[in-house]
């Protein structure tokens, strides 16, 4: 049986790999169930502390399998429907893909190279960070094929541009390179090896507090589109749940005793 995704998890950091490299990490039926498992599952482990996303092969993910899709026939077709939801979840099959990254109550860096086209740029859009390879391609492609972007794209792409840059390249679905997509804000930056730099900031961010993390991210995730009261309500209560926990005091303890700080999982 085939690993659709790939997960290794070190020292609070795991590794998850879209793995169908042949086809350049195209999602299939096969691939939308297991990279929702995967974020389901990674969601669970309280001992994570970051995630590291990327894909095998030549590059991050083409996006839709179209090919294998109009192959099915019109039975499987049915069976498979991707705009089915599952109790409980936020989104349907097709969105939760890129959804189930923001579920994720730590931070989440994709590492991009090659292309993310179409879903595969939805996946990565609902990655807290972005890191792209140089030689990276983006696009929301899905106007190519007489569809809409229907991955989750409507809760991440307005975090990050302008409504006319989003309507641009959804209307046109045109392929951006990737210093553009850093100028436009679909990418967080571009460096020469974003894979090596990925697991570098998510050990960085793993030696921190893992509540204060989770907490700083809860708290963005919440208040970025609620009202002002909203977020300074959000603030306020977290930070009660902060200050004097052990791992609050450990993080100050550390600090004048100028050591590495040694934290507890939550």
């Amino acid at each position: 049986m085939t690993d659709w995704v790939k997960i290794s998890i070190a020292n609070h950091v795991a590794d998850v790999r879209l793995n169908r490299p042949d086809k350049l990490n195209a999602l299939n039926p096969e691939m939308f169930k297991a990279i929702i498992a995967a974020g389901k599952s990674l969601a669970q482990d309280r001992s994570l502390r970051a995630v590291v996303l990327s894909g095998e092969g030549r590059g991050f993910c083409a996006g839709l399998d179209f090919k294998g899709f109009m192959e099915m026939s019109a039975s499987e077709r049915k069976e498979v429907d991707l705009l089915r939801r599952s109790a409980g979840d936020p989104g349907n099959h097709a969105q939760m893909p890129g959804l189930v990254w923001k579920m994720i109550p730590v931070p989440v860096i994709a590492a991009l190279h090659g292309v993310a086209f179409g879903g595969g740029l939805q996946i990565a859009l609902g990655a807290d960070i972005r890191l792209a390879a140089p030689d990276a391609r983006l696009s929301v492609m899905e106007i190519k094929w007489g569809i809409i972007p229907d991955m989750s794209i409507t809760q991440t792409l307005r975090d990050l541009v302008r409504l006319d840059v989003a309507k641009e390249l959804t209307f046109s679905g045109r392929i951006v390179e990737a210093q553009e997509a850093a100028q436009l804000g679909l990418v967080t930056r571009v460096c020469a090896d974003p894979l090596a730099e990925a697991h570098r900031m998510a050990a960085e961010f793993a030696a921190k507090s893992p509540h204060a993390v989770v907490a700083a991210k809860q708290l963005l995730e919440t208040a970025w589109h609620g009202t002002a009261d909203e977020g300074l309500r959000l603030e306020e209560s977290l930070q009660r749940t902060l200050i004097g926990s052990p791992n609050q005091v450990e993080a100050v303890v550390a600090n004048f005793e100028k050591r590495p700080p040694q934290f507890k999982d939550r």
